[in-house]
């Protein structure tokens, strides 16, 4: 699935299959600006960050059992949002903090460094590297992902994938081959 944010006309979380289809919004009431995302893949929580709101909340992958994590001003200015094990990072664009935030009470909120122009951050964690044995999109014998020309992108399953093309193609009547 692919998690996205949108502040556009109608304020949302929303989520997608890799290749856009089943389009859902998963939060839609009481949101303003959310404007980084973060997913909690073991449990399957989607955090954001509110910033008109001054708020981090969270909800299951199904916009069920939301909450607040941590609101008010001392996360005003976050950028960029990222969980690994019981906390949250994320980056404070006013003050060039790396701030970690407890994500079950929102309690020992600490400031860990300051980083010039940070607007972004990211954990990398051989557990949250999910290991997948075979996937739609392999490159098949020819070296094509897929058996797609140009792009492979995973569908409603890691065994279902959709192919698209490069800005000025068109798919071909084969679903495969771009032209």
């Amino acid at each position: 699935k692919l998690f996205f944010t949108d502040y556009g006309n109608a304020a949302k979380v929303e989520r997608c299959d890799m290749d856009g289809m089943n389009r859902t919004w998963i939060v839609d009431s009481k949101i303003e600006q959310p404007t980084a995302l973060a997913l909690d893949l073991i449990n399957k929580y989607v955090y954001w960050v509110d910033i008109y709101l001054d708020s981090v909340e969270v909800v299951d992958y199904q916009g069920r059992k939301r909450h607040t994590i941590i609101k008010g001003r001392q996360i005003r200015h976050l950028c960029g949002l990222a969980v690994f094990e019981n906390y949250l990072y994320t980056a404070n664009s006013d003050d060039l903090s790396i701030l970690r935030i407890n994500r079950y009470n929102g309690t020992d909120t600490q400031a860990l460094a300051r980083l010039d122009n940070a607007k972004e951050i990211r954990v990398y964690q051989k557990r949250t590297q999910t290991a997948v044995r075979n996937h739609a999109c392999e490159v098949d014998p020819y070296g094509m992902p897929g058996g797609c020309s140009h792009m492979c992108l995973l569908s409603s399953s890691y065994k279902a994938r959709t192919c698209r093309c490069r800005t000025g193609f068109i798919l071909g009547s084969d679903g495969r081959s771009c032209k």
